[in-house]
């Protein structure tokens, strides 16, 4: 299994948004063009990081700004902005029907939920560790470079 790209892709606009935003209308064809994407799944994440509130976007001529303090955003914030988690909110999916008559199939969700929640948790606590400004920070630096 592999995490989507949303992910990315949203931290990826973030850092263009943040970086050229100032001086620049960031645009989702302008997006589109730096991520390497279609702008309908630029404009998607839009809405998202929109409705999750680190950014606004505006109407008609387009333009997004980020809306908080980027020491402010983490890159969990992000993550949970754009990853969609389902009704539980766990990152790992079970199987829904394992054979409650064989003994792995009767015993599997004791033996792995605890340690698959465990492992979601630690992805988080990394993940808030993380602001924006840093790697907006770390952007500015290689582009020097």
């Amino acid at each position: 299994m592999q995490i989507s790209s949303r992910f990315t892709i949203a931290t990826h606009m973030l850092v263009i948004i943040a970086l050229e935003g100032k001086e620049n209308k960031v645009t989702s064809d302008f997006l589109a063009s730096s991520v390497g994407v279609n702008p309908v799944i630029i404009r998607k994440t839009l809405s998202q990081l929109k409705k999750a509130e680190l950014i606004s976007v505006a109407r008609g001529t387009g333009g997004a700004e980020i809306i908080k303090n980027l020491e402010d955003i983490s890159l969990l914030d992000i993550y949970q902005a754009v990853e969609c988690l389902g009704k539980t909110g766990q990152l790992f999916s079970f199987h829904d029907n394992p054979n409650p008559n064989c003994p792995v199939g009767a015993n599997i969700h004791v033996v792995l939920d605890e340690k698959l929640l465990k492992i979601q948790q630690a992805m988080e606590k990394e993940l808030s560790l993380t602001s924006l400004a840093q790697l907006v920070t770390d952007t500015e630096a290689r582009i020097k470079k």
